[in-house]
């Protein structure tokens, strides 16, 4: 039923909670995980030698380290586990990514760190769940 399953974290309880259904469906159905996190750059613009450079290079190093993390935890499970990080807007990542890798599943947390209303969906899982032309399951 899946083969690839894409899954964006940001280190959230309900990204986290993403992870853990992306494992458990990468290990029912035999599927790869392809996980991503995205550096929300247009928050601070591009990096070019100014003090956003600095606060970029710290979230790269932070997602890579989470993703590094989810990828010696899907090892373990036997899980087959690819990794990236990015810049951009999440919500357009998230859709090229599963392009280029055409993702069967999308499993994303129903909202993220930066997300300030208790009990809502968050913009990028809303954008995702609204524009996705494949199926996407919220957590």
């Amino acid at each position: 039923m899946y083969d690839t399953i894409l899954v964006p974290t940001d280190g959230s309880d309900p990204a986290n909670r993403a992870v853990e259904h992306a494992f458990e469906l990468a290990d029912r159905y035999d599927a790869e995980i392809h996980a991503m996190y995205c550096v929300e750059t247009h928050r601070y613009g591009e990096p070019a030698l100014s003090s956003a450079e600095i606060v970029i290079d710290r979230l790269e190093d932070q997602g890579a380290a989470m993703l590094e993390d989810l990828s010696d935890r899907a090892e373990n499970l036997g899980i087959d586990c690819t990794w990236d990080v990015c810049h951009g807007r999440p919500w357009e990542q998230l859709q090229d990514a599963a392009d280029e890798i055409d993702a069967d599943l999308i499993v994303i947390g129903f909202q993220g760190q930066s997300h300030e209303r208790p009990g809502k969906i968050g913009s990028t899982a809303e954008r995702i769940v609204r524009q996705a032309d494949r199926p996407v399951l919220t957590a």
